[in-house]
């Protein structure tokens, strides 16, 4: 992605802690192994503002204390729409992919293990994620992170766009979402507006899908 990512300073901020993952290493020296372990940390103050922290040491404590130290040095401010993201995206990193899905209220965070972490902390309550390719946490994790800085706010494929937010977001004049686009991502995947904010996000030039062709057109007349 090629827009900023907003990062965010720790000071003020009442940031939970959460242990995704801590692991025994070993290395191999002169006389026998010498342990160490590792630690995955996720941080954010469940209100947008997130970071993931990884650490290594002796004792598993002070692993865990590099961790958050990483952490907080690492915190993004996740957009949001509501409690849900604003659009689908899909995070890369290394041989593990993560989809994120934007849903409709009610519906939870949908995920395992670290991503269920970091979504939390990021203060999103409604998601429907999928893993795919490796189940490593912290290729997962990353992947997640990944995912979360690469969305994009309404307003801001609306100005690339030329367009309203509400039009953006498939939202009629009323105030309600228009047919098809309320609960699609619950249903089996996202509304189509969420689906074009995602295409935009990727490549703002890529043009948008091709009206379907009514049913007994010109063919039909040519046969008859």
């Amino acid at each position: 992605m090629n827009h900023e990512i907003e990062t965010v300073s720790p000071q003020g901020l009442d940031l939970q802690e959460r242990v995704i993952e801590i692991n025994r290493v070993a290395k191999v020296v002169k006389g026998g192994r010498r342990f160490s372990f590792t630690a995955l940390v996720a941080v954010g103050d469940e209100s947008s503002v997130v970071g993931i922290g990884y650490g290594k040491a002796r004792e598993v404590p002070l692993a865990i204390q590099k961790a958050v130290e990483n952490a907080r040095k690492s915190l993004i401010r996740v957009p949001m729409y509501g409690q849900t993201i604003p659009h689908r995206i899909i995070g890369r990193f290394g041989a593990g992919h993560v989809v994120l899905r934007p849903a409709s209220p009610g519906t939870g965070v949908i995920a395992g293990g670290g991503v269920r972490a970091v979504l939390e902390l990021a203060g999103i309550r409604d998601v429907l994620t999928k893993s795919i390719g490796t189940q490593n946490p912290i290729n997962l994790v990353k992947a997640t992170m990944e995912g979360l800085t690469s969305l994009r706010r309404p307003e801001q494929v609306a100005k690339l766009r030329g367009l309203s937010v509400n039009q953006v977001l498939g939202i009629q004049k009323n105030g309600t979402k228009a047919k098809g686009t309320e609960g699609g991502s619950v249903e089996g995947g996202s509304a189509r507006a969420s689906d074009e904010v995602a295409v935009q996000a990727s490549d703002p030039a890529a043009p948008s899908e091709p009206e379907p062709a009514a049913p007994g057109g010109e063919a039909e007349e040519a046969a008859e």
